[in-house]
C-alpha cells in the first residue's frame, strides 16, 4: 500500500545532541520564524505543533511543518469537493479506508496525497498470532499517530527511518450515529483517558492526509524482479525483519507489520533500486499501529522526569531565561512568576510557577488531573496522583468564595469568615513569601483554570469579596484572572521532607506526616503537638502573618527508619501545607500590594 513520499536525501531533521530522547523534547517550533495566515492558530497537541484552521464547513483542519508548505492545496476546496473526490480517488488495498487522492492544480502543480480515515476506537483486525501476542493493541488516535511518526523519523541517533510525511488532520463537522462510526465505546473512553490533548470525539470523523511516496509495496515489487517464489519469499521476510528491526533501533515497532508496508522504489527500466551492498532502500507506510517499545517508553519517561527536575531547579533563574513560544506568555501575580498559556484539551488555561516554559507542558491537565489519584482530605478535594511524567503531585479544589466551613462558636469565628478563603493566586504568593521568609512550605507548582463553565456561582460562591479585590488583575489574553464561572485548580509538590528544596534533594526522600496522624500513630504526643503549633503561631505572628489553621495543615518529615526529621538545631521540623486562610496583618503589607 504504498503512501507519502520518502525523507529527501539532505540529512536529519533534528540536531543531534547528547540524549536523543531529550532532543526530540526540546525540539523547536517549526513556526517560530515563519509568517503565519491570520485565519490560523498554533496549537501543540502531544509535542507536535500544527497551524490549526477553522473550516468553512465547520470543520477543523491541523496542519504540520510539512504540510505548511502546501496550505493552498491542502484547502478542501482542492482535494475534498464531493464531485472530485469521487471521480479522482483510487482505493489502496488495506483493511482500513484509505485513498489515493490527486489534488487539483494548484499554482500550476498537483500533488499525491493519502486520504485515510482514522480506526481509532474500531475493534482490531489481527490474525491469530498477532491477536495472541498483541490482544490489547488498540488503533492510534490521529494526534497520536502524528506524534510517534514524527518523532520516529526525527530521533538524532540510530536507524534513519524514512516514511511518508503527515501534512495534516481534517475533523469534519457532522456527528455520526455511533453504529456508523463502528467504535466500541469502551475503547473510546479508553483512548480518551489516555491522550486528553485534544477533544476526542466518539461521533466525529478524523481523516489523516499523508503525501504520497512514489514506488510499491515490496510485495508486488518484488515479483517482477524476482521470479522464483522461493527466492522471492526469502527476500520478503529478510526485508520485513530488517525494516523491522531498523524500527526497534529507533525506539518502535507496528503491531501487524508487513510487506504490504515496505513501500520500495522502481527504476525507470523496471528494476528495483538497491544500493551498493545489494540492499534495497525503502520507505516505511501505514502507522495506526505503530508503538514505542517498552525499552523505549520507559527511556522517554525517565527523560522526561529528568527533564522536569532541572527545569524546575532553574525555574526562578532570572540569568538563565530562555526565549518563551508564541503561544506563551511570561506573567506576575502576588509577587510570584509564572508562565501562562492556553490548555488546548479543555480550553482553560495554565499558570506555571517560575519563568521556564518548558515546564508548561508537565501541567497541562491531560498530564495529572485523571491518573489515578487518592483523596486526602476528608472535608476538602484534596488528591495525590503521580502524573503521566511520574511525577508526584497534590492538587486541590480552590475553594476561593465558598463559606469557610469553621466552628462558629470558636473566638476567631468572626475574623475568619471576614477574612474568607484566599484565591488561588494569594495562596501561591503567601507560601513563596513564606517560603523567603525562613519557613518550611509545600511548592506550588501551577494553577490550572477549567475552560468550561462550572455552574459554581449559584451552588457554592457567598463570598465576593476576591472577585471583587482581583477584578482588576487580567491574564496575558485579557480575561479575568478569577471568575466565578470557574474553577480553579491549585497543583503542589508532594512533600517529600526536604528541609531546602535544593540543598536537599539527593537525600532519601521522606513522608509527609500531619500533626493529627503523628499523635493518633504515636509519633508525638498531644503536648509535643500543642507546643508546635504554639511555636508556629508565635512564629507568625512575628513575620507579620495571621494564621487560622488546623493541625492537620502542618506536615512532619517521617524518615524511611520511622525517625521524625529534625534541623540543625535539632528541632522537628513542621511544614505548612495549606494556605486557605492564611492572611498578612494589618500593617505589615496586604498580598494584593504585590500586584500592583
Amino acid at each position: 500500500m504504498p503512501q507519502g513520499r520518502t525523507e529527501r536525501e539532505t540529512g536529519r531533521e533534528a540536531d543531534p545532541v547528547m540524549d536523543p530522547v531529550v532532543s526530540w523534547m526540546k525540539r523547536p517550533d517549526p513556526f517560530v520564524d515563519v509568517p503565519i495566515p491570520p485565519d490560523a492558530h498554533r496549537v501543540k497537541i502531544l509535542g507536535i505543533y500544527y497551524l490549526h484552521f477553522q473550516q468553512p464547513d465547520g470543520g477543523d483542519l491541523y496542519v504540520t511543518k510539512f504540510g505548511r508548505h502546501y496550505l493552498q492545496h491542502l484547502k478542501l476546496e482542492n482535494w475534498h469537493e464531493k464531485e472530485w473526490f469521487r471521480a479522482n480517488r483510487e482505493k489502496l488495498k488495506g483493511t482500513s479506508t484509505v485513498y489515493k487522492v490527486p489534488s487539483k492544480v494548484v499554482n500550476g502543480r498537483s500533488i499525491n496525497l493519502v486520504v485515510k480515515w482514522c480506526r481509532v476506537g474500531e475493534e482490531v483486525p489481527l490474525d491469530t498470532m498477532g491477536f495472541n501476542r498483541f490482544s490489547d493493541a488498540e488503533f492510534n488516535s490521529p494526534f497520536e499517530e502524528f506524534s510517534l511518526v514524527m518523532e520516529m523519523r526525527e530521533r538524532p541517533s540510530g536507524k534513519r527511518i524514512r516514511t511518508n510525511r503527515p501534512l495534516a488532520i481534517y475533523v469534519p463537522p457532522e456527528q455520526l450515529e455511533l453504529w456508523q462510526t463502528g467504535r466500541s465505546k469502551s475503547r473510546m473512553t479508553q483512548k480518551q483517558n489516555k491522550y486528553r490533548d485534544v477533544e476526542l470525539d466518539i461521533l466525529r470523523q478524523y481523516i489523516l492526509i499523508y503525501e504520497w511516496v512514489e514506488g510499491r509495496s515490496a510485495d508486488e515489487a518484488l515479483v517482477d524482479v524476482i521470479p522464483d517464489e522461493a527466492a522471492r519469499e526469502k527476500r520478503l521476510a529478510h526485508l520485513t525483519h530488517q525494516s523491522l528491526k531498523d524500527m526497534k533501533q529507533n525506539g518502535f515497532f507496528v503491531v501487524d507489520h508487513k510487506p504490504a508496508h515496505v513501500i520500495l522504489r522502481p527504476r525507470n527500466n523496471g528494476e528495483i533500486l538497491r544500493r551498493r551492498a545489494g540492499e534495497y532502500p525503502y520507505a516505511l507506510v501505514d502507522f495506526e499501529l505503530l508503538l514505542r517499545t517498552p525499552e523505549y517508553e520507559r527511556q522517554v519517561e525517565l527523560a522526561r522526569r529528568s527533564s522536569y527536575l532541572e527545569h524546575q531547579r532553574e525555574r526562578f533563574d532570572r540569568e538563565r531565561d530562555v526565549p518563551i513560544p508564541e503561544h506563551l506568555r511570561a506573567a506576575q501575580l502576588f509577587g510570584v512568576d509564572y508562565i501562562w498559556g492556553r490548555a488546548e484539551s479543555t480550553h482553560g488555561m495554565v499558570w506555571v510557577v517560575g519563568r521556564q516554559p518548558d515546564l508548561f507542558d508537565y501541567f497541562l491537565p491531560e498530564r495529572w488531573r485523571h491518573t489515578p489519584r487518592t483523596l486526602l482530605s476528608e472535608t476538602a478535594q484534596t488528591y495525590y496522583t503521580v502524573s503521566k511524567d511520574h511525577i508526584n503531585l497534590v492538587w486541590k479544589v480552590s475553594r476561593v468564595g465558598e463559606t469557610p466551613d469553621i466552628d462558629l462558636s470558636s473566638a476567631a469565628a468572626s475574623e475568619i469568615l471576614r477574612h474568607g478563603y484566599n484565591s488561588p493566586f494569594e495562596e501561591f504568593g503567601i507560601a513563596m513569601a513564606l517560603a523567603q521568609s525562613g519557613f518550611s512550605v509545600v511548592y506550588p507548582r501551577a494553577i490550572y483554570v477549567t475552560g468550561l463553565t462550572s455552574g459554581r456561582a449559584g451552588d457554592y460562591v457567598k463570598d465576593l469579596s476576591r472577585f471583587e479585590s482581583h477584578a482588576r488583575l487580567k491574564a496575558p489574553d485579557g480575561s479575568p484572572v478569577l471568575s466565578q464561572d470557574h474553577t480553579y485548580i491549585t497543583v503542589w509538590g508532594q512533600w517529600k521532607g526536604a528541609i531546602a528544596e535544593e540543598s536537599e534533594r539527593h537525600r532519601p526522600p521522606c513522608a509527609g506526616v500531619d500533626l493529627v496522624r503523628a499523635v493518633r500513630e504515636g509519633l508525638i504526643c498531644e503536648e509535643d503537638k500543642q507546643m508546635l503549633l504554639a511555636r508556629m503561631t508565635e512564629r507568625l505572628e512575628s513575620a507579620g502573618f495571621g494564621a487560622f489553621l488546623k493541625p492537620s495543615h502542618y506536615l512532619l518529615s517521617q524518615e524511611a527508619d520511622g525517625r521524625l526529621r529534625r534541623d540543625s538545631r535539632e528541632e522537628l521540623v513542621l511544614t505548612i501545607c495549606n494556605f486557605e486562610l492564611i492572611r498578612k496583618r494589618a500593617g505589615e503589607g496586604s498580598a494584593l500590594d504585590h500586584a500592583k
